[in-house]
């Protein structure tokens, strides 16, 4: 099967994600602001950004000055071409940036210097999953530099938090974590987590939870529970918007797990801001694309 060529569709998928944030998110947001007293330094935060997102999209420029990096996790075919496909990803994003849809973020790890296209070793990220559906699946997610940096990794045992390798445990860090971030990675966010895994699993799992609709419901029922806690809990910290106070620290918490050694127990956190950007597109075999 020929790979087709879907440059200008990823073009297009990068400049939706980078702009216009997903509806459920901003109604989030705007639920959020109905709860804090008018006035308020959270509810002039979440004012303002309610602004930023109605003129990001209204003048389709970047939602926010950190373009941040791509996460490309790309569902593909059997019979095409992950090189190809690659490629491709590579030229969309450089001229992305070209066209200022994204800043220039790609450093060299060493030295520092910028790529200036957004490439580099290891950007962007892709992650590859071949399936048996007749179509191609692209869900980018745009993730700035200040929320990564409150991502947590944890090994349990904790005896620091008295978190056992149980989900009682999972949740004594999960709290901590938050309480770590205060308003640091432009709260209020979402926790993307993984129980289990290897270290460098967890990351990407972590990372692949906050594709998750915002208001699904997890599968499983001990996790579902354990999401709708830590969101109720972490709300109730105080920490709120930007670290103003307030009663909305977290717009959602997600959790996934995977299957893990004897000897090892960890919990990886994987922050996300409110510019919770994230958007897909599904290319047809009749070349029919849909974004989502």
């Amino acid at each position: 099967m020929n790979t087709p060529v879907i440059v200008a569709d990823l073009i297009e998928l990068i400049k939706r994600t980078a702009t216009d944030l997903p509806g459920p998110i901003e109604a989030a947001v705007i639920q959020a602001r109905k709860r804090e007293a008018q006035g308020s330094p959270a509810w002039d935060a979440l004012r303002v950004i309610e602004e930023n997102i109605t003129l990001a999209r209204q003048k389709a420029t970047p939602i926010c000055q950190d373009t941040g990096t791509l996460n490309f996790f790309i569902d593909y075919p059997t019979g095409w071409s992950t090189l190809a496909l690659s490629e491709q990803v590579r030229t969309a994003t450089a001229e992305a940036t070209r066209l200022s849809i994204l800043r220039p973020n790609a450093v060299d790890g060493i030295t520092g210097e910028n790529s200036g296209d957004n490439l580099g070793e290891g950007q962007p990220n892709i992650y590859w999953q071949e399936w048996t559906k007749p179509y191609l699946r692209v869900r980018l997610l745009l993730k700035g530099g200040g929320c990564e940096n409150m991502g947590r990794q944890y090994a349990l045992p904790d005896a620091r938090l008295q978190a056992k390798r149980d989900l009682a445990g999972v949740r004594r860090v999960l709290l901590d974590a938050v309480h770590q971030a205060q308003g640091q990675g432009c709260a209020p966010g979402v926790l993307g987590v993984c129980i289990g895994g290897d270290r460098s699993q967890g990351y990407v799992e972590a990372k692949r939870q906050l594709l998750r609709p915002l208001h699904d419901a997890n599968a499983d029922p001990a996790l579902a529970a354990l999401e709708d806690r830590v969101l109720r809990e972490a709300n109730s910290l105080g920490i709120g918007p930007m670290g103003f106070g307030g009663k909305t620290t977290l717009l959602g918490v997600k959790i996934g797990a995977l299957h893990r050694l004897p000897a090892s127990y960890f919990v990886t956190v994987s922050y996300m801001c409110w510019a919770y950007r994230k958007h897909e597109l599904m290319w047809h075999a009749e070349g029919v694309v849909e974004y989502a």
